[in-house]
């Protein structure tokens, strides 16, 4: 068998023994070595981030725990006499029982005290009550939900549901019990619900994704936007562990192979069961062992190039040449043109290399001049863009400001100082916000600020003629916008829309959420404009040279939006004669679009 397989080898040319004895000497070793210990690594990753999950949920356990005891302790304080009393009375009118609930203070001292709750209410059938959203007479809609039903059986005790609050129709977890009056031999639901932003921020200070959910499967409160209110059916959650109770399991999660840790959460004294379940990618955790996986192998790869080169290298000098120059061509097609290849020889080989170091030096050349070139053009563009926006944001309408200040004057004369002042520091305001205003994004509310300044100033020069709307949804106060784009479309619509309007208008501008999207609309009850005019000045907004003097208008509003957010965010109008006339554009919703 060795005679056999030394013959074998004796036919073998020395190059390819030189590389078979490298692979099998070094390569194979190296490669068995990296596997066992990028394994060992991945699987200490895999260990660690299980022994954390673990700690993360047992601290959102505790806090949740503490957060629920609030609302359980509170339960159990409003069980006595005072609730009975004003719950079980026959009332003769509507004065005695809006007495009653004037004098009766208990659920107002609790929510004052305990930022935890966000609403106490209680159901109790009594005709002669009055609702009013702490004291409820129930209805057949009501009577029909599971949470009230249970709470009437006897020995229910307490129990926590995700429920809807008649209030605001929003749902929260709340608590809900049964007050029994043995006095009255009546009895009543007490519902405690609690403030789900304490709730949400326990959730959001952990670092995987973490939800809690009740024993319907309905996610009840999580740190993943968009999971609060569905059930682990609706993300795709694997349904053999659905109904698991607690422990750590394998699962695909949206398609992502992932571990699941679930803790049974049991409030004090509860009747039914809340879990706590923690998520986390199984590739985000091994990504480090990927990586230095992917560069080990990287290494070895290139460690074998080496010595198959070093090998060919001492087989020839002609194919140790040729390698070199290979070597240095692909070097130049990666990017890397500061290189100089040095090969001896007045041969082909020779000749060849000394012209490739030359057209490496031509590239090399002009790679720089067209990188100095595209340089000075980005900046002149910027510097361009930069002297525009403040030449438009310094061209505040001198008609405007000219009938402010006689109003002003006029105002003075007639009537005192205190208007005067109010509105004198309403336009210094406006005037530095406008001589303040950069290239860079601002709130959306500073950019109603400046909206709100402006109306008010023109309310105090048309009086009861003007009157305005600002309706600004919470959610997309923050969100980032470019200076002077509403205050332009504001002003046009009180000259254009409202100024040849005798009984005057109204102005609302409106800013709310769409989806992906926040719309804002400015809209007057003015003069309105022919469909003719529409199309006129769709085509001025679309035209490619500037226009009106550069002074700040609705062509550079629409084209400031066009250039931030891209050609479908421009501005549109709606509009009919004698009806008004509707200004609307849109921009994208987003965490990176916040200041």
């Amino acid at each position: 068998m060795f005679h056999m397989f030394s013959h074998l080898l004796n036919n073998v040319k020395l190059r390819t023994k030189l590389i078979l004895s490298c692979i099998v000497v070094l390569i194979i070793p190296i490669l068995i070595v990296g596997v066992f210990l990028t394994n060992e690594l991945r699987n200490m990753a895999l260990d660690n981030a299980m022994e954390q999950t673990h700690t993360n949920v047992q601290r959102v356990k505790a806090r949740t725990t503490e957060l629920m005891n609030v609302a359980y302790d509170s339960a159990y304080r409003l069980e006595n006499s005072r609730l009975e009393a004003v719950t079980n009375r026959k009332y003769e009118s509507t004065y005695e029982v809006v007495k009653a609930y004037r004098e009766y203070t208990d659920f107002n001292e609790i929510r004052q005290q305990h930022d935890e709750i966000a609403n106490i209410r209680f159901y109790m059938e009594n005709p002669t009550m009055l609702n009013n959203w702490d004291f409820i007479q129930p209805d057949q809609s009501i009577k029909d939900t599971v949470w009230y039903k249970k709470a009437l059986i006897p020995g229910s005790g307490v129990n926590w549901y995700y429920i809807e609050d008649e209030r605001d129709k929003r749902n929260y977890l709340s608590l809900v019990r049964e007050i029994s009056f043995s006095s009255n031999n009546t009895s009543g639901v007490l519902v405690i619900t609690l403030d789900m932003t304490m709730l949400n921020s326990i959730l959001n200070q952990e670092t995987f994704e973490t939800m809690i959910v009740d024993d319907n499967n309905r996610i009840v409160a999580a740190n993943r936007m968009g999971r609060t209110g569905k059930t682990l059916a609706d993300i795709e959650f694997e349904p053999g562990i659905v109904q698991e109770k607690s422990g750590m399991y394998a699962a695909d999660i949206d398609g992502v192979a992932s571990r699941v840790l679930i803790e049974p959460l049991v409030p004090e004294a509860s009747g039914n069961t809340l879990r706590i379940i923690s998520v986390f990618s199984v590739d985000t955790i091994v990504a480090d062992a990927n990586r230095i996986k992917s560069l080990a192998l990287t290494v070895i790869s290139i460690s074998l190039v080496i010595a198959i080169l070093l090998i060919i290298g001492v087989s020839t000098i002609i194919t140790k040449r040729l390698l070199r120059l290979s070597k240095h061509i692909t070097k130049v097609a990666t990017g890397k043109l500061d290189i100089v290849m040095e090969i001896d020889g007045k041969d082909e080989i020779g000749q060849l290399s000394r012209q490739f170091n030359s057209m490496v030096s031509s590239i090399n050349g002009l790679v720089e001049e067209v990188q100095e070139t595209n340089k000075m053009k980005s900046l002149l563009e910027s510097k361009q863009n930069e002297i525009k926006l403040k030449m438009m944001a310094s061209q505040i309408n001198p008609h405007f400001l000219f009938n402010a200040l006689e109003s002003i004057r006029m105002k003075a004369h007639l009537k005192g100082e205190k208007e005067i002042s109010q509105v004198v520091r309403l336009l210094g305001k406006l005037m530095r916000r406008s001589i303040e205003v950069t290239q860079r994004m601002t709130h959306l509310s500073d950019e109603m600020d400046i909206v709100r300044c402006y109306l008010d100033i023109q309310k105090f020069r048309y009086e009861d003629r003007l009157a305005y709307e600002l309706q600004v949804d919470p959610l997309v106060e923050k969100v980032s916008i470019p200076p002077l784009i509403i205050q332009p479309l504001v002003e046009n619509a009180v000259i254009h829309g409202l100024e040849n309007k005798m009984e005057g208008g109204i102005v609302t501008v409106r800013a709310a959420r769409e989806g992906d999207y926040v719309r804002i609309d400015v809209i007057d009850n003015g003069a309105g404009m022919s469909s003719e005019k529409i199309k006129q000045l769709t085509q001025h907004l679309n035209e490619t040279e500037d226009a009106d003097n550069n002074r700040i208008g609705l062509r550079n509003v629409h084209l400031r939006l066009q250039l931030t957010y891209g050609q479908e965010h421009g501005l549109q109008y709606e509009s009919e004669l004698g009806q008004g006339t509707k200004v609307s554009f849109t921009l994208p919703f987003g965490e990176d679009l916040y200041v």
